[in-house]
């Protein structure tokens, strides 16, 4: 489903990603864990082709992109349809209703009817829980609520992989459990996703892979009962000692 390879983006002389290179099949669940300033919001804003990586190559569901010629904008914005992002704000428009929300991507970018948009955009709030909010907006949501809506807008426009940028960070810890549900239920439904999470439980009964990310290279990756138990890097077995 998803080939990464020799992925590196710099900030000027900072050397964010310094050379990625991943496979990730069909239906898997990857999360990502690590220090602040590891790598692991850039190289999930790369996949998205939010930044535009400086070297490598992404494939996604059989479309490739190579960084290392000049990527045309068209082509940018047709291979960012792959994927769904979810971020740690909610980023909703206040003037629209959580249906507006939900609708507005495939409507401009999909050119979908509205009546097709509507309905997808009722089924896919009902599925995070949202089915009795269509038409409150986004002041009148928790938290919660709103990252919910953010992540039926983002299965809205039916990608082949969900990105979840530390999607309960923001959020009140009473409503944390609400969003981490719905990414189970995403998961149990296999969809395949990559999460950005501090949320060390969700990653152990989650996770297909789990990889440690710091320096901005891959340190260590496995299995989430084979990493949390008996990591093999030194650094890794650091960075678990501070947060477990």
């Amino acid at each position: 489903m998803i080939f990464i390879q020799r992925l590196k983006k710099s900030f000027g002389d900072n050397k964010v990603l310094k050379g990625i290179d991943l496979e990730i099949e069909k239906g898997q669940v990857v999360v990502l864990i690590g220090p602040s300033g590891s790598g692991k919001t850039t190289f999930l804003r790369c996949l998205n082709v939010l930044e535009v990586p400086d070297e490598g190559k992404i494939a996604i569901g059989g479309q490739t992109m190579d960084f290392s010629k000049k990527v045309h904008p068209k082509a940018i914005a047709e291979f960012r349809r792959l994927t769904g992002m979810v971020f740690q704000g909610y980023n909703l428009f206040p003037h629209m209703t959580s249906l507006g929300n939900v609708m507005e991507g495939p409507v401009t970018v999909k050119k979908e009817s509205r009546e097709e948009a509507a309905a997808k955009a009722e089924y896919f709030l009902a599925k995070v829980g949202l089915g009795d909010k269509l038409e409150a907006y986004p002041f009148q949501l928790s938290g919660g609520q709103q990252q919910r809506v953010g992540i039926a807008r983002a299965l809205a426009m039916e990608p082949n992989v969900m990105l979840f940028d530390e999607p309960t960070s923001a959020l009140d810890p009473e409503l944390v459990g609400d969003v981490l549900k719905v990414m189970k239920d995403l998961a149990e439904e296999g969809m395949t996703m990559i999460v950005v999470t501090h949320e060390m439980r969700f990653a152990r009964e989650v996770a297909d892979k789990v990889i440690f990310m710091d320096g901005g290279v891959i340190v260590e990756s496995g299995a989430p009962d084979k990493l949390f138990t008996k990591p093999e890097k030194e650094r890794t077995k650091q960075f678990l000692s501070m947060i477990q």
